[in-house]
């Protein structure tokens, strides 16, 4: 069931980075853009719950999948069983994660043979907002987030990321 929802999710996203290819051709992201996209991706990491921000997200995904420049690989895997779950709060944590991923490539552009450490970017950041979905709103709890909370506690997540991140790439 995991992996059938795994593909199904990348399928999704991946038919609409295709859909978004196939309007009119934009040009590489400005200066202006990327910077826009990474203060907005750290309001979010902070202040994941923030309906005022959703119309911004909302742009930030849809820019991501539109500029030629700035890719990144939305496999769910690194996530451990978070997006498969039924956790209430699992489609703003993965947004979250891929727009960490998006601003990991923004400021490491030389480092996008090896996905992993953009993978450990976005988990990390997906992690943070979880903390602060935890802050106000204690009773929010999932068990896979709290399960990667663990590994990252313990010093296990990268090592955890990067088999997942392997597993995405077959």
């Amino acid at each position: 069931m995991r992996k059938t929802l795994t593909i199904l999710l990348t399928a999704i996203f991946l038919t609409l980075l295709a859909g978004a290819q196939e309007k009119e051709k934009r040009g590489p992201s400005t200066p202006d853009e990327r910077k826009r996209f990474v203060d907005l991706t750290g309001k979010l990491i902070k202040s994941p719950l923030d309906e005022s921000l959703k119309d911004e997200a909302k742009w930030a995904l849809q820019w991501l999948s539109d500029v030629p420049d700035v890719n990144v690989n939305p496999c769910p895997l690194p996530l451990g069983d978070m997006v498969p779950s039924d956790y209430k709060h699992a489609a703003r944590i993965f947004s979250i994660y891929v727009l960490a991923m998006g601003v990991y490539a923004i400021e490491h552009p030389k480092k996008s043979e090896d996905e992993t450490p953009q993978y450990l970017a976005g988990v990390e950041a997906a992690l943070s907002a979880y903390k602060s979905i935890l802050k106000s709103k204690p009773g929010a709890n999932s068990e896979d987030l709290d399960n990667l909370l663990a590994k990252q506690q313990s010093g296990k997540l990268e090592a955890f990321v990067k088999t997942a991140g392997q597993e995405c790439s077959q």
